[in-house]
This record gives C-alpha cells, structure tokens and sequence, in this order.
C-alpha cells in the first residue's frame, strides 16, 4: 500500500506560529507513501478510486457525513481516521460515531507502525466487506422466506391443505415453469392482495 487519499475539510492550525503542525500527509510522505490531499466531495470520490487507502483528517462529527460520501462512491479502500492531538482530548461521547473505520493513525506513529496500522486496516477491510456481503445475502434469504411462507399460508387457506402441501405445490410450480420458488410465491401473493382489494 502506497497510494493514499487524505481529506480534509479545514486546514490545521498550528499552535504557536512557529511550530507547523504535524499533518498526516507530512508524516506519510516522510515514510515514503505518495498522499494526495482534497476538501472537496468529487475530488475525494475520484482520488479515492486511485487510492490504497483514504485517511480521514477530521473532527469525528465530520466523519459520519464523509464515511456516507465515500460510499456512494463504492469507494473500495480502507479507510482510516487521524486521530489529532485536539481530538484526543475530546469527550468520550463525542467518539460514538456510526461510520464504520478501519483503522486510526496518530501523529506520534513512527514508519514501522504505520505500515502495520495500514496492513491491518486493509486486513479489516476486506473482512468488513466480506460481512456485509454475507449480512445481504441473509437479509435476501429473510425476505424471500417471508414471500414464501405468504404464499404457503394463503395456498393452505384457500385449498385447504397441510403446510408442507402448500411447500411441495410452491416448489413444484416453480420447477413446472423453470422459476425461482420466490418468485412464484411473490406472484401468488400480489395476485391474492390484488383479489382481496
């Protein structure tokens, strides 16, 4: 991972007009990482698609609203947060936020820690996806159980047959016209509602 996306919305400050703040693409850059850095919402979806990885440097009430924006983007690069020297001394309350993240980088890190930081949050990433992916798929299964159990209780009222009857007329109705069970069962189902209205 060498390609990284920093965005961020207000520039640092720095504490004392002599000191420069530590930013995290001066830290990335120094550990040999090519970091390119945007405030806007259609340079961010562009960039991130080059992108290993896209380090969020905002306060944690910005980061909910820009965890959305990457994601409309199907942005498919980890993404971690910078956890500043002003953030961390924020309240405990203020860290609930409802984005997912990978991982946190600091400005006291040193290059070692930043690449294990970056490998885990590629490693969390892809399980991340991988569970999201399984969490759909289960949510399609639900959904297509409920049509199908509709479908077995309107079958069983109005033929007057056993449950696992209504289930054996479904499936085989499904295989007669080479459909899946789903979506005979969607089909009896608003053919039902539509009678009864």
């Amino acid at each position: 991972m060498r390609s990284l996306l920093v965005i961020r919305v207000e520039p640092t400050i720095a504490a004392s007009s002599d000191a420069i703040p530590l930013t995290p693409e001066r830290l990335l850059g120094a550990n040999g990482y090519h970091v390119q850095v945007t405030a806007s919402e259609t340079e961010a979806l562009k960039l991130s698609a080059e992108a290993e990885a896209s380090i969020l440097h905002l306060s944690l009430v910005d980061v909910e609203y820009w965890v959305r924006c990457l994601g409309k983007g199907k942005t498919n690069t980890p993404l971690l947060w910078w956890c500043a020297p002003d953030t961390a001394s924020s309240s405990v309350e203020s860290c609930e936020v409802e984005a997912s993240l990978d991982g946190i980088l600091t400005p006291s890190m040193i290059g070692p820690e930043i690449h294990w930081t970056l490998h885990f949050a590629a490693k969390r990433y892809m399980e991340r996806k991988q569970w999201e992916q399984e969490r759909k798929q289960l949510q399609s299964r639900l959904e297509d159980r409920k049509w199908i159990d509709m479908a077995k209780a309107i079958l069983c009222d109005l033929k007057q047959i056993s449950e696992s009857e209504a289930y054996d007329l479904l499936r085989k109705r499904a295989m007669d016209e080479r459909k899946r069970m789903v979506d005979v069962a969607t089909a009896i189902v608003k053919a039902h509602q539509l009678l009864q209205s």
